[in-house]
């Protein structure tokens, strides 16, 4: 009486121990992807660490070069005294110690500072740009990933309703009501579609492959099944994206912090017109005593003003390339985004177009070929093209809907948010 019971239990156990499992397993959701590529991705950590390092060296920068220490030892050999050579400080004629710190001119270092905040700057806005990339790489793979399930499916799901068709054909076959050839057609078309599934499987293994290395994990890693694909905007205004772009995308950020790094190198450039100085001071021992001090200033002389014109002019032009480039990506990533957005809502509309037009007329279409056929109406080749015509009309809901999820990962890559 104990054996139903138990049987139920064990049941129980492994039924929860495949959903903890499942569960457990990443891909049933981007974000959950998106999680994931955060802590364990190579090309995360190494943009992270570009970033962290580019700050340091900015911490670093501007500070002032290392002093330089000098000593001197006057008449080591000791000729004035009539004795030996000798290093010590205290058994020579004298000994000079010369301390020197280069101090660059007012200014200089103020602006290297600044150069070097607006290069991490830059190295930040491109790590931001690098995570956007592989964000989106991510859930277009995901939305593939997604579409492919679906579309097994959907096919497997057309493949019984195709040995329901065959069988319709062999039972009027067998009462003489319509030729063998019926059932044939229902058998060929149901190897064809053996055919697209094993397609269809490799490629849904190709796009989880592809999501395994998106996520640094072994290329056969077993996968969540995909569960929903991400919530679609209600509208999208190209106007307002626009705007959104010019003020949130990373890469633009990038551009105008090397603008900035540009225009502070030029400036830099143009200080170095003016002498860098250093300050020394030397106390000198006799024997056992200082006997004396000495102050030490020095400069070094701009002579070469041919060579800084054409510094100056290096910068001048680097400046200029720099506005331009940031010029040129901000016209690159505004006609990514128009097309972008124009293919987006050209998916939305063939998906709605299929689900509320085509699909319902192929399904009443099919229908009515079902029941002539078998009232000897019409033909099985009507039948088979009615159901051809639906699983088109699905096949083409389903690529719509995968098309607006990967167009507006797109989007978001460009926009630098999600939407």
């Amino acid at each position: 009486m104990f054996k139903p019971v138990k049987c139920g239990l064990v049941a129980m156990a492994v039924l929860s121990a495949l959903t903890v499992r499942a569960e457990s397993l990443p891909g049933g959701s981007v974000a959950a992807l998106l999680e994931l590529a955060r802590q364990q991705s190579p090309e995360v950590i190494a943009l992270r660490l570009e970033a962290d390092a580019a700050r340091e060296r900015a911490a670093a920068s501007g500070a002032l070069p290392d002093p330089t220490a000098r000593i001197e030892w006057r008449d080591f050999t000791n000729d004035m005294a009539g004795g030996g050579a000798n290093l010590l400080p205290a058994r020579v004629g004298s000994t000079k110690y010369t301390l020197i710190q280069p101090l660059p001119w007012w200014g200089k270092r103020d602006l290297k500072r600044e150069v070097a905040r607006a290069e991490a700057e830059a190295v930040q806005a491109s790590s931001d740009a690098g995570w956007l990339e592989l964000a989106a790489r991510i859930k277009t793979a995901y939305a593939l990933d997604h579409a492919l399930s679906r579309q097994l499916a959907l096919s497997r799901e057309l493949g019984g309703l195709l040995d329901q068709l065959e069988a319709i054909g062999r039972n009027r076959y067998a009462h003489g009501l319509a030729p063998q050839q019926d059932a044939i057609r229902a058998r060929v078309e149901r190897t064809a579609l053996q055919s697209e599934i094993v397609q269809t499987e490799t490629e849904r293994h190709h796009a989880q492959v592809r999501i395994n290395g998106l996520l640094a994990r072994p290329a056969h890693a077993a996968l969540a099944e995909p569960r929903t694909p991400r919530a679609m905007p209600t509208s999208l205004d190209h106007a307002a994206l626009a705007e959104r772009l010019r003020t949130t995308n990373p890469g633009l950020f990038a551009d105008d912090a090397r603008i900035r790094a540009a225009e502070k190198n030029r400036d830099a450039t143009y200080r170095n017109r003016y002498p860098d100085l250093a300050l020394g001071i030397s106390p000198i021992q006799t024997r056992n005593r200082i006997s004396e001090w000495e102050l030490m200033l020095e400069l070094n002389i701009p002579l070469q003003q041919s060579s800084r014109r054409s510094q100056e002019r290096e910068a001048e032009r680097m400046l200029e390339a720099a506005r331009a480039r940031r010029e040129v990506s901000a016209n690159r990533l505004l006609t990514e985004l128009a097309e972008n957005v124009a293919a987006f809502e050209a998916a939305r509309r063939i998906e709605r177009l299929t689900r509320d037009e085509w699909l319902p007329q192929a399904e009443l279409t099919f229908q009515a070929a079902l029941a002539g056929y078998e009232n000897g109406k019409v033909d099985f080749a009507t039948l088979l093209d009615a159901q051809r015509q639906i699983r088109k009309a699905r096949q083409d809901a389903i690529k719509a809907q995968a098309e607006q999820q990967m167009r507006l990962a797109e989007i978001e890559r460009l926009v630098g948010e999600d939407l």
